[in-house]
């Protein structure tokens, strides 16, 4: 398994941008492929973007034509660029890691997690 740190959240008005960034430790991380899902309070944890070890994308509806998933493998690090934001998106944000070439949009698919960071978007 791998070590996730995740950094970058924090308070922004609607229409926002914020930029989400996970370190991961490890040799093996471009083996992985990477997920980040969102919890808010009193809902259950839902998928919002993923990417495989060759840098195929995925997207929920909800955010797709807003944020961008991406990855550097040199960095050991996973981001998530989130624009155009909406207090909807008001959510604690996690990063996953799944050991295997193909992303998911299972949370329970995924064996690694950070600890998660805060994103509130004001309106």
């Amino acid at each position: 398994q791998v070590q996730l740190e995740e950094s970058g959240g924090g308070l922004v008005q609607a229409g926002g941008s914020l930029r989400l960034s996970c370190a991961a430790s490890g040799r093996t991380f471009s083996s992985y492929a990477m997920g980040w899902f969102r919890q808010a309070p009193g809902k259950e944890r839902e998928f919002v973007a993923a990417i495989s070890w060759r840098a195929n994308t995925y997207y929920a509806d909800s955010v797709n034509g807003r944020f961008t998933i991406s990855r550097d493998n040199a960095k050991n690090t996973v981001y998530l660029q989130m624009n155009r934001l909406k207090p909807e998106d008001t959510a604690a944000y996690y990063c996953a890691a799944r050991a295997s070439s193909t992303a998911s949009r299972n949370h329970a698919d995924f064996g690694s997690w950070g600890q998660g960071t805060q994103v509130t978007v004001s309106s």
